[in-house]
């Protein structure tokens, strides 16, 4: 089984900066894809970013694009999401995400709440 643990949330200002770390314990493989979704109040979850645990390319959501970016380190088996520039729009439950194959993992979600 694989366990994944956010941390990092809190309430910002806009303009502000805050890093997630998402620690991954259990099975962890090479080949997995970690990524960072987020759910805002009365709406669905959406993606935010995305790093292999490989190599590959990260992925972004337009909407945080030149503001986030998700970084790896596979001697920690963490993945972290540095969030700059942070918007209210930006307020909501951050979820940690690991895909292998089909099937997903999901972390349990820090709060990011960014007042104007």
């Amino acid at each position: 089984q694989v366990q994944l643990v956010e941390s990092g949330g809190g309430l910002v200002q806009a303009g502000e900066s805050l890093r997630l770390s998402c620690a991954a314990s259990g099975r962890t493989f090479t080949s997995a894809l970690m990524g960072w979704f987020r759910q805002a109040p009365g709406k669905e979850r959406e993606f935010v970013a995305s790093i292999p645990w490989g190599t590959g390319r990260s992925l972004y959501a337009d909407s945080v694009k030149g503001r986030f970016t998700i970084s790896g380190d596979n001697t920690k088996n963490t993945v972290y999401l540095q969030m700059n520039s942070l918007k209210p729009e930006d307020t909501a439950v951050y979820y940690c995400n690991q895909r292998i194959g089909f099937t997903n993992y999901w972390g349990q979600g820090t709060q990011v709440t960014v007042s104007s």
